[in-house]
């Protein structure tokens, strides 16, 4: 069918929700509106799916989430009936329709015989992994867009370890959900019956409880807390989302007395209406928390995302303005701080390895060497980290001791596997203690970094091409990237050319494999050490370009920065 088939199809189903009619007659004048919710089904990918709420194929809505966790249903009995009988944990944010997807895939799941452990109220991204780990359960679905939008939702789903699915289970998940063609008729089980069947059982304060203990182990020098912990001044915001329960919890439990919140911003609310975006990475979501900060003098601002599995930091400067900094200068501080912590008290292993991914900063690398620690770098996606902690776990080869991403996702104990911002504000406000303690602000003491082993910038370019068009602009782009492979940046030669699609490396007349899973990004090193790679995002209609420079001074990095934007820009017309 068509796209305008498809949509008198759901125009005319008796028992479409009243809702979603409602949405449908409302734009049956707005054709354009109406081909962009029919014209193809919402994209299941390796990390879930994320789109529009509303009416149609392309929108996330009652049946298209019915979709994605019939295959789901099907992916787990295809692997047997104790998988099914380890049920699945569901968990959801503070967004628009989010306790009613979440609800809705346990009554999919239901209609299966397969039981469904649902938060009783709004949780965190990295409980829901956590709670599948506690629980033994099969998988776990996590109803978030994370920091998109109010009008978007998603619907992430994790494996028995508590990590979103690697690439072959993800691929096979997938298959089956595109299997599932009829979403209007999906069976889902009444409420009423699941509960009194026991497959569908509401879950809240136990997982809490335990995974605030388990929070306990991120510490490394309690007696510093102790000395720091009532003197401190800490501004925390949950941008409206998920993390303030948990995060005020697991400050105070570990002795961080002195934490004020953004009132206005501490309490759910799914049009984020004090904020033009819920993201930790944008400056001006810290408006109000730099406000508070400087109503007290605060010695650091933290801002967790709606479903706070990333976390920001915005650091008092000497002049006494507050400055937001990227998740590579965060991930360098811990990484500065941690292994400086753990090696004071000789409990630093000798196996140690930290894991990051390809599109993020060489400076916790080089951190990291000066402390003996070895760097992997994975693929993007968290997912990539967490199968790496697994490998370990399984041949005691390495010892896991932090993992990130330059989009401002940290983990410091594995047991979580996935981004955990309630792990990350607690290490954040144990490293501000210890560089207060020695005299200087979280500012300085990246500054020092820089100092001691030279300055690291870097800067992402994303660009949103929306619809069928902007697919197939973004195709294009990789195509031609592909076809002619730039000689130069800026005025900087490349020197190593890395596709992740084909698994190749080319330097000079040379070429040698990947050894990591197929991926559609490019990666071009210069010869100054400086990088550019090049990547469509897997969770939005958006392509990224990231930059990395590197230099003796902060003003030739921010120059090189600028040239090599420019030169992206000269290239591509976007």
């Amino acid at each position: 069918m068509d796209w305008k088939e498809t949509y008198q199809t759901w125009l005319n189903y008796s028992k479409l929700d009243k809702s979603l009619k409602k949405d449908l007659e409302k734009h049956k004048e707005d054709e354009s509106r109406l081909e962009d919710a029919f014209y193809t089904s919402l994209e299941f990918g390796t990390a879930g799916m994320r789109g529009i709420i509303g009416a149609g194929t392309n929108r996330m809505n009652i049946y298209t989430v019915r979709q994605a966790t019939e295959g789901l249903a099907l992916f787990i009995e295809e692997q047997g009936e104790k998988m099914k009988e380890r049920g699945v944990a569901i968990a959801y944010d503070s967004r628009h329709m989010s306790k009613e997807f979440a609800v809705e895939s346990a009554l999919t799941l239901a209609a299966h015989g397969i039981k469904a452990y649902v938060f009783e109220e709004l949780r965190p991204t990295p409980e829901l992994s956590f709670a599948v780990r506690h629980l033994k359960a099969a998988a776990g679905i996590m109803i978030t867009a994370s920091h998109n939008p109010p009008e978007y939702n998603g619907y992430k789903v994790y494996g028995e370890d508590g990590g979103q699915l690697p690439p072959k289970e993800a691929d096979d998940l997938t298959t089956y959900v595109r299997s599932v063609t009829d979403i209007l008729s999906i069976d889902a089980l009444d409420r009423e019956k699941a509960e009194k069947e026991g497959l569908l059982t509401f879950v809240g304060n136990d997982i809490d409880r335990k995974y605030l203990e388990a929070l306990r182990t991120v510490t490394i020098d309690q007696d510093l807390i102790d000395r720091q912990g009532r003197s401190l001044k800490i501004v925390f915001t949950p941008l409206h989302g998920t993390g303030q329960m948990l995060g005020e919890k697991a400050l105070k439990q570990i002795g961080f007395k002195n934490v004020s919140f953004v009132d206005k911003q501490s309490e759910p609310d799914p049009d984020f209406s004090t904020v033009k975006s819920p993201n930790p990475e944008d400056p001006a979501a810290f408006k109000l928390a730099i406000d508070k900060g400087k109503e007290i003098d605060a010695d650091v601002l933290i801002a967790t995302d709606p479903d706070a599995d990333r976390l920001g930091l915005a650091v008092r400067t000497a002049k006494g303005h507050y400055e937001v900094l990227s998740g590579n200068q965060i991930a360098a501080l811990m990484v500065e701080y941690i292994f400086k912590a753990h090696s004071l008290k000789e409990s630093l292993p000798k196996n140690s390895v930290m894991l990051k991914s390809i599109v993020s900063s060489n400076l916790p690398s080089v951190i990291g060497d000066k402390y003996g620690v070895e760097t992997i770098d994975v693929l993007t996606g968290f997912k990539f980290i967490a199968e790496k902690i697994k490998e370990f776990e399984t041949d005691h080869s390495k010892i896991f001791m932090y993992g990130f991403e330059e989009s401002y996702g940290y983990l410091i104990q594995p047991f979580v596997r996935d981004k955990d911002a309630i792990q990350a504000l607690v290490m954040v406000a144990e490293m501000t203690a210890y560089f207060k303690e020695q005299g200087y602000s979280l500012f300085d003491a990246i500054h020092e970094l820089y100092h001691e082993h030279g300055h690291y910038e870097e800067k992402t370019i994303s660009v949103k091409m929306d619809g069928m068009e902007g697919t197939e602009k973004i195709n294009e782009i990789m195509s031609s990237l592909r076809s002619q492979t730039p000689e130069k940046f800026g005025d900087i030669q490349v020197i190593m050319v890395e596709d992740f699609k084909t698994q190749t490396r080319q330097k000079g007349s040379s070429e040698e494999g990947i050894e990591l899973p197929p991926a559609n990004v490019l990666k071009y090193t210069l010869a100054d050490s400086s990088w550019i790679a090049v990547r469509p995002s897997g969770t939005e209609p958006k392509i990224k370009f990231y930059i990395s420079a590197c230099d003796d001074s902060g003003v030739a990095v921010k120059e090189k920065i600028e040239a090599f934007e420019a030169d992206i820009r000269s290239r591509i017309d976007f």
